[in-house]
């Protein structure tokens, strides 16, 4: 009988044995870029309010190939979802900035352009977005409806051959140093998505200040003033909510391993602070509650992990379903939460302190927790799916 490897504290369910060494490979790919060009420097920016030399970053992102990294084609990598999950696990270790930008870049603006727009829109934006040399956005979040994006006010109407847009755009990430915007607008026909690149006449983006969370990140409000745009500027091959919904499923399933990366970096801060904090003349960790807290922290990581994994393994199936998508987000979030703030506990006062990682995230995932649907929200996805009634109306 083979003999069980030695227990691992930072994979305790010895995970990293179910994946592929190029799963792997990926993985620490990302892990070293992250520990090279951003961990060293983000809780400044943090501090800032900002995201310096962000096409410096993009462009780096795009070199090791997570920007669009799903999709085929166009300079994209063409990896696997388990793959992409393991990628949005280490930028989001980091901070859920970083695995904004690329979920916005990628899962949002890219996917949508792929999957509905046409060849010449790939052509012109994809190749280009994947090596990070522009920036996408993603509109369809209004300042009026979050949750009811069906009741958006933005509307685009016909005038001779071209589309005139009008409206607004609120929570928008990389909305200000974006070159392409991919803009959802109410039509006669219904709601219709529209490739717009940001230097057209009457586009204009403002950063949105004075957040306490994803602070290193652009986050701004669009202002559509009659911008006109050329009948080919629509993406053909989707009419409806369909649309959107479907890019916001991929955008979900990356939030669902992302808080795992998040999760882990407050577990691996409160584990290494309970090992060498010493009060009542012992390591913090040597007590019971402590040792409790910690156990409990590393559970739920675990439980998470392997959720994730499982909707990966589903997704590169084909067989996963938005209510599972809603399954994951719904806990790997909740659980993500609840394992910062008790991680907060064991560092004490050291846990308000930017110091150390924990109540970054923290903040952060108080944005995650809404962003892509909120918990009530994906609550009844699954309520609907489990009963066969609707209590969304």
């Amino acid at each position: 009988m083979a003999k069980a490897p030695a227990f691992d504290p930072m994979d305790p369910l010895g995970i990293d044995d179910l994946l592929d060494p190029e799963d792997k490979a990926i993985r620490d790919t990302v892990r070293r870029f992250c520990a090279d060009r951003v961990t060293p420097y983000v809780a400044e920016w943090f501090e800032r309010g900002e995201l310096p030399d962000v096409r410096e970053l993009a462009r780096g992102l795009g070199g090791i190939g997570v920007l669009g990294m799903t999709l085929d084609g166009y300079g994209c990598a063409g990896t696997s979802a388990v793959q992409y999950g393991l990628a949005c696990l280490e930028l989001e270790a980091c901070d859920s900035g970083l695995r904004s930008l690329v979920s916005v870049q990628g899962s949002l603006a890219m996917f949508a352009i792929h999957r509905f727009g046409t060849e010449e829109h790939r052509r012109t934006w994809l190749p280009r977005l994947a090596a990070g040399e522009a920036l996408g956005c993603y509109g369809l979040t209004e300042p009026d409806h979050g949750s009811d994006p069906a009741s958006m006010r933005t509307h685009a109407k016909r005038d001779g051959d071209d589309w005139v847009l009008n409206g607004r755009k609120m929570w928008i990430t990389n909305g200000s140093v974006a070159d392409v915007a991919v803009i959802w607008a109410q039509t006669e026909e219904g709601v219709r998505g529209f490739v717009v690149p940001t230097d057209t006449a009457g586009f204009a983006a403002v950063d949105i200040r004075h957040k306490m969370s994803l602070r290193a990140s652009i986050t701004s409000e669009l202002t559509l003033d009659d911008v006109r745009l050329p009948a080919d500027a629509v993406l053909p091959d989707v009419v409806g909510m369909r649309g959107p919904l479907t890019c916001l499923g991929e955008a979900r399933y990356g939030i669902v391993w992302g808080t795992v990366g998040a999760a882990r970096s407050c577990f691996e801060s409160a584990l290494d602070y309970a090992r060498t904090r010493e009060q009542f003349g012992r390591p913090i960790g040597g007590f019971q509650l402590t040792q409790a807290k910690l156990a409990d922290m590393a559970v739920e990581i675990g439980k998470a992990h392997l959720l994730a994994l499982h909707l990966g393994r589903r997704k590169d199936a084909g067989a996963v379903r938005p209510e599972q998508i809603s399954f994951g987000k719904l806990n790997n979030v909740r659980e993500a939460i609840a394992i910062a703030r008790q991680a907060r506990t064991i560092l004490g006062a050291n846990g308000i302190s930017l110091e150390y990682p924990v109540i970054r995230h923290m903040n952060n995932l108080e944005s995650v927790l809404t962003y892509e649907g909120t918990s009530e929200m994906h609550t009844l996805v699954i309520g609907k799916a489990l009963t066969g009634l609707d209590a969304f109306h």
